[in-house]
């Protein structure tokens, strides 16, 4: 989703602001709090040190009392020293509930993925939504980011006007006795001025919004860039990389190449009108400041007040009108962000889909689930073929089944149908007789432990791999790495369960083998202690030998538990109760390894000789 092909009003953008710093309240009150505060001593401190300097300017301008200007620099002393050290503690407990704020609403997005139906985490439209808004994040902040200081620079303007408009009410009330320029203190000129000036006011943010209407364009732009960015930083970094790195001098001659273009781009972008609109902003606040101080000279050589309220009025009047300058731009501001706000309200408004049931799933000592397919079909979403065409398939108690074919003959979408990652196109998949749907759905994902093909470990300690949580059962957690057949390799780990997986987060973590991460994921799966347990092709780097002595092994530790193998490699499974054979989305045979390589002509015979005669083929 592209943000440059979104229109946002002005009023849509304020109402997305809104609704994310509602989000920001709910995740943390304080943060308001120290942002206010922050601002509040941050707007209000310059006008402390402008009447205090008025103050010392009146008293040398007139009396020159040495007590009275010793009191007054003493005073001007110890009250910025009081207000730079508040400022200073306001500053870092602002940053401190920001950094908290910011990993909160971390957690927001993280919840959101969590809650989402797997159906739409695992289609490309929703992916490419969360990598516009993380990609728009890292380019310039938009979003989020922007909205957090968005609430500190709108306090902050809201100060400085409400500080100016103290300290320059005498500016617009005093009376020029010059009948020359009495004129000043006119109403109609009065009103005139203000005209002028709000006008003048609204320019600068007005020519500041027009160059940041830009900035879609150059995150369209900068979108390859950034990815393009974050490899350059990522590629020397993994070992795996080098050796075509150096081989080829790849960092070199291709990626710094794109990187060169893209960055030329963005100079061609912000030299032109970008630019040009950011100048003019410039230009106009400067000419305010300017008509700011004639305004005030005016008055004071017309004999409205002394030197001292010239002084005053000069440093509060830049204050206030930067304040007037500030709120509007932020109103624009406001308006270009909404564009990725909505981005990001899209993506958390995805509403859940799949229909959660109410159902509690039965928990049976005895483990005596039966699982049904019933005439069940399944086609992806957005694709016209189907994955699975009327599939009936019933699951023995404590039985191994294995689930054997060619590449996309359906045997994954067959586990996340049976996972309920996905549910059926048409048919019904029953527990017990009754329908999945109906059951709560994280109750029904309590039954089943599942080793995927693309399993991931977390550079985290094994102990906290193996019982997915921090906080875990350590005698349980040896035993199943003992029946998994890791047992050597923990005893030769130097703290054991608290050993680190990987040096990502722990420099003395330890690297395992393809092997060994294959027995710490059966041991994870052991842990769980569910009914089902599914294997679904983790040993395909495996050699045959290899794989087959795993699978062989946590038969087993299988128990009495039901257990599904799917596996590209058929002699692995020869130890199962049943087999059954894909093709094309459908369970063409059925039965035992001896029953099915009995039959010659069936599909099963043809893979196991084509894969029997790959192994038992004299070499050349």
């Amino acid at each position: 989703m592209s943000a440059s092909n979104e229109t946002i009003t002005i009023r849509q953008g304020c109402r997305y602001a809104w609704r994310e710093w509602n989000i920001f309240w709910k995740l943390s009150p304080k943060f308001f709090y120290a942002t206010f505060a922050s601002a509040a001593l941050t707007a209000l401190s310059p006008y402390a040190t402008v009447w205090l300097s008025a103050q010392l300017v009146g008293e040398l301008s007139g009396g020159r009392d040495p007590h009275r200007l010793m009191v007054w620099v003493l005073w001007t002393l110890g009250t910025t020293a009081v207000l730079t050290l508040l400022r200073a503690a306001a500053f870092h407990w602002k940053e401190a509930e920001t950094d908290d704020l910011w990993r909160r609403q971390t957690r927001t997005y993280m919840d959101k993925q969590m809650s989402l139906d797997y159906v739409d985490e695992d289609s490309q439209r929703v992916y490419d939504m969360y990598s516009q808004i993380q990609q728009d994040a890292r380019l310039s902040g938009a979003g989020g980011t922007i909205c957090i200081l968005l609430v500190e620079k709108i306090a902050t303007a809201l100060f400085q006007i409400l500080g100016g408009v103290v300290l320059c009410w005498g500016l617009f009330t005093a009376v020029v006795p010059d009948g020359r320029l009495a004129f000043l203190g006119h109403p109609l000129f009065l009103a005139a001025f203000w005209a002028v000036m709000g006008c003048t006011a609204c320019l600068s943010p007005v020519f500041a919004g027009q160059a940041a209407k830009y900035m879609p364009l150059l995150q369209e732009s900068g979108k390859l860039g950034n990815r393009m960015f974050h490899v350059q930083l990522t590629l020397p970094e993994e070992p795996k990389n080098a050796p075509d790195l150096r081989m080829y001098d790849q960092y070199q001659n291709v990626v710094s190449g794109y990187m060169v273009g893209l960055w030329d781009a963005f100079a061609r972008l912000r030299r032109g009108a970008m630019g040009i609109f950011r100048s003019a902003s410039s230009a106009v606040s400067a000419l305010l400041m300017g008509l700011v101080y004639l305004f005030v000279c005016l008055k004071a050589c017309g004999g409205a007040f002394g030197l001292d309220a010239v002084t005053q009025y000069l440093g509060a009047a830049a204050n206030l009108f930067q304040g007037v300058v500030t709120l509007v731009k932020m109103l624009a501001e406001m308006e270009i962000n909404g564009v990725y706000m909505k981005n990001i309200f899209d993506y958390l408004d995805l509403p859940n889909n799949m229909y959660q049931g109410s159902l509690t799933t039965e928990k049976r000592s005895d483990r005596q689930y039966t699982v049904e397919f019933r005439d069940v079909s399944f086609r992806y979403p957005g694709s016209a073929q189907y994955a699975l065409r009327h599939l009936n398939m019933k699951f023995k108690v404590g039985g191994r089944l294995a689930v054997v074919g060619m590449n996309g003959s359906g045997k994954t979408t067959f586990i996340k149908l049976l996972c309920r990652l996905y549910d059926p196109t048409e048919g019904v998949i029953l527990l017990n007789g009754i329908d999945i749907r109906k059951y709560r759905y994280d109750e029904y994902m309590d039954i089943f432990s599942v080793v995927f093909q693309d399993f991931r470990l977390l550079a985290l300690p094994l102990g906290q791999n193996v019982a997915a949580c921090t906080g875990y059962d350590a005698a349980r957690v040896t035993d199943c790495l003992q029946k998994a057949g890791f047992g050597e390799r923990l005893a030769a780990m130097p703290q054991g369960l608290d050993t680190a997986l990987y040096q990502e987060l722990d420099e003395n973590g330890v690297t395992v083998s393809g092997g060994e991460a294959q027995k710490i994921a059966i041991a994870r799966a052991l842990y769980k202690d569910a009914p089902f347990i599914i294997l679904d092709e983790p040993t395909a780097a495996l050699d045959p030998v290899a794989e087959a002595e795993i699978y062989a092994k946590f038969n087993e530790i299988a128990g009495d538990k039901t257990a599904i193998y799917i596996s590209h490699r058929l002699s692995s499974c020869k130890f199962c109760d049943e087999i059954a054979v894909f093709d094309h989305g459908e369970v063409i045979q059925q039965g035992t390894h001896e029953r099915l390589l009995a039959d010659t002509a069936g599909k099963y015979y043809e893979l196991w000789n084509a894969q029997a005669q790959y192994y038992t083929e004299e070499p050349a």
